[in-house]
């Protein structure tokens, strides 16, 4: 039989570990200026400002 996920994050501080989950990686396409070639920027952002990041 095949092990199951375990998705729950592994730490002595539960606390610190609920609040690891309110944070997003979020990946952007920007457009160079000069090439005007896509480059990508990655940011950790707090999910609360997802839209805000994303509206700049």
């Amino acid at each position: 039989m095949a092990k199951a996920a375990k998705t729950a994050i592994k730490t002595k501080d539960q606390k610190a570990a609920a609040d690891a989950k309110n944070w997003t990686k979020v990946i952007r396409a920007v457009r160079s200026p000069k090439s005007g070639a896509y480059t990508f920027k990655e940011s950790i952002v707090h999910k609360d400002k997802i839209k805000d990041y994303l509206g700049q």
